[in-house]
């Protein structure tokens, strides 16, 4: 088998003040004609400084400072600019890892999709049209002839990641560079995802440089793997030799870090309720075409409890409910019907300013903690934000900050810091001393690791482990990672298109799951058989 694209002792030189000197240093990769070559580390390994070096899309104050990129036996780095326009699209495509970002939100799917055809050929309007349907179709998107009218906001975030794909496939690359394109999918759009991956790879003979932390992707998709760690390669082999037989203790850790999908035994749980949830209904109403308006219903008569010092888990795919569910109980949205109470108190049904007292006992940590922590605010302020608007002294509140960093594992005196300055990890602990600040009774967690490595991903679900033993928090935790669920939750809800369809204890629902949506959820993981090395 050929080698396509050869990455030859490539060293990224990192501007002053940054953490290391290099990016990479002396990394060297084949990736051979017709393969998937799967690139695993956790964040700041190298793995997407690697992609952008082979797109030569490299951020301004970051440079190739050695080796070479050869792609079909030329030295892509050494090409006059216009060269690489020409190949990149063309001959060597990427599938960015966050859609909303990558794909334009001003222009359609269809119109996006057709600048590669007016840019690198010579095609008239009908062609370019009936082959960004044919595309649309190949990705399998349904309804090719809507999804092309319509805007990236207007899609699904599986959908967006299909129009990515197809957008990247067009002009029948040689090789495709697929960046973390599953990271914030559900279980079953992911497997779709990766299985689409695959079979345009096995069709058209595509070359797929597949980067990820997902070691559970990992083995359902790729040919070889490579392990990065601080910019160094640190194993690469088959990839029933490295997760059946890794070599390098970093590779262990990341595979010991991998959470199973059974549970473990079951705790002693409070007979006493700190949160009911009684038949509560919420319905979104849009503006649809003309004068009509559209309606979604998001939430369909939920009927649920949380027992004192207990983890209740909410899963399911994207537009189950989940995050709604969640933005009722902290009151950043107002169900139509139906009741919350903590305690005697129907926090549903209260006024604004009675709101805003109570729900002081009910916190809650984002999905998001690059979106969710104000840029131009220090870490320290964000933290004291909500105790001085409950009446708490600034001195007092920002002390109290500083001992919460020191409560979720963050140095006291970095509160001086920007969030800008913190890792993807640090932030999410920022987010969580956030919620801690007005000392709740209930965290309600929303998707608080989806985007983490797994090793970071381990951390924090022992913190969240600790902090609810040390404090008697009591959790709602909304995850579609099935397999972090199981690790943390007492009892498990799963929920879909608004309605629960079977809940009882995490143990129960995943080994022996009574209802086909649930059993469809848990076949859909990947590689949920293989054991740990």
């Amino acid at each position: 088998m050929s080698t396509t694209l050869a990455i030859e002792n490539l060293s990224v030189a990192l501007p002053r003040g940054a953490d290391r000197a290099h990016a990479l240093g002396g990394v060297s990769l084949a990736l051979r004609e017709g393969e998937i070559l799967c690139v695993v580390g956790e964040s700041g390994s190298g793995k997407s400084m690697t992609a952008n070096a082979i797109m030569r899309l490299l951020p301004i104050g970051v440079a190739v400072s050695g080796g070479a990129i050869r792609f079909e036996g030329r030295d892509i780095l050494s090409l006059p600019e216009a060269e690489m326009r020409h190949l990149r699209g063309r001959r060597i495509a990427m599938v960015f890892q966050e859609p909303m970002t990558a794909l334009n939100p001003l222009r359609s799917i269809g119109d996006q999709i057709g600048e590669m055809f007016r840019t690198h050929t010579g095609f008239g309007r009908a062609e370019i049209d009936a082959r960004i349907l044919g595309l649309l179709d190949e990705v399998r998107l349904p309804d090719p002839r809507t999804v092309a009218r319509a805007f990236a906001h207007e899609l699904s975030g599986g959908q967006r990641q299909r129009a990515m794909i197809a957008m990247a496939l067009a002009l029948e690359p040689t090789v495709l560079i697929a960046d973390e394109p599953t990271t914030a999918l559900d279980v079953t759009t992911q497997a779709q995802i990766l299985r689409l991956i695959r079979d345009l790879q096995r069709k058209k003979g595509t070359a797929v440089l597949f980067i990820t932390h997902d070691f559970g992707v990992v083995g359902e998709i790729a040919d070889r793997v490579a392990v990065m760690q601080n910019g160094q390669l640190v194993e690469e082999g088959y990839t029933a030799d490295v997760l059946d037989r890794p070599k390098h203790s970093y590779t262990r850790m990341l595979l010991a870090a991998v959470p199973p999908l059974s549970a473990p035994g079951a705790r002693p749980v409070s007979a006493e309720t700190v949160l009911s949830i009684d038949r509560v209904s919420k319905t979104y109403l849009t503006r649809g075409s003309g004068l009509r308006k559209r309606s979604t219903l998001a939430l369909d008569q939920v009927t649920l409890s949380l027992p004192k010092g207990s983890t209740l888990g909410i899963v399911g795919e994207s537009g189950s409910g989940k995050s709604t569910l969640a933005k009722c109980l902290v009151r950043l949205v107002a169900p139509d019907a139906g009741a919350i109470r903590m305690g005697d108190v129907d926090i549903a049904h209260l006024s604004r300013r009675e709101a805003k007292h109570a729900t002081g006992r009910i916190q809650m940590v984002f999905q998001d903690p690059y979106g969710s922590l104000n840029p131009r605010r220090r870490a320290g302020d964000l933290v004291a934000q909500g105790p001085i608007a409950h009446g708490v002294q600034p001195a007092q509140a920002h002390a109290r900050a500083q001992e919460l960093f020191a409560l979720v594992g963050l140095d006291p005196t970095a509160t001086e810091r920007f969030p800008h300055e913190f890792s993807g990890g640090q932030r999410q602990r920022i987010g969580l001393a956030r919620a801690l600040a007005l000392e709740p009774q209930i965290l309600v967690a929303d998707e608080p690791v989806s985007s983490l490595d797994v090793s970071v991903q381990a951390q924090v679900l022992e913190l969240l482990a600790q902090l609810r033993a040390r404090l008697g928090l009591s959790m709602v935790f909304i995850t579609h990672d099935l397999r972090v669920a199981a690790q943390i939750c007492d009892r498990v809800a799963v929920m879909k298109d608004g309605r629960v369809v079977e809940e009882g204890p995490a143990a129960e629902v995943f080994s022996v799951p009574s209802h086909a949506y649930t059993q469809a959820l848990i076949e859909a993981i990947p590689q949920r058989r293989r054991p740990a090395p």
